[in-house]
């Protein structure tokens, strides 16, 4: 993803999640609002803020290349 100097807000990163809920696999949309429910650094927010920017206008594979990177990032938490 490409760098952003915008750091989000962790109730930023929670909206943008819901607004990409219904594309998201129910899962991972659950495993990230679990994750959100922590504080977390601003890397990493930033980061899956970034993921979840227009998801639902990716396509398949780039919303797959999407998934692997959230799921990597959540099992390093």
């Amino acid at each position: 993803m490409g760098e952003c100097k915008i750091d989000h807000s962790q109730d930023d990163v929670l909206c943008k999640l819901e607004t990409q809920h219904e594309h998201l696999p129910n899962d991972l949309y659950q495993a990230l609002k679990d994750w959100l429910g922590k504080p977390q650094p601003q890397s990493a927010l930033n980061e899956v803020f970034h993921l979840l920017k227009k998801y639902d206008l990716a396509a398949k594979a780039e919303q797959a290349e999407r998934d692997r990177e959230l799921r990597n990032l959540l099992s390093q938490a």
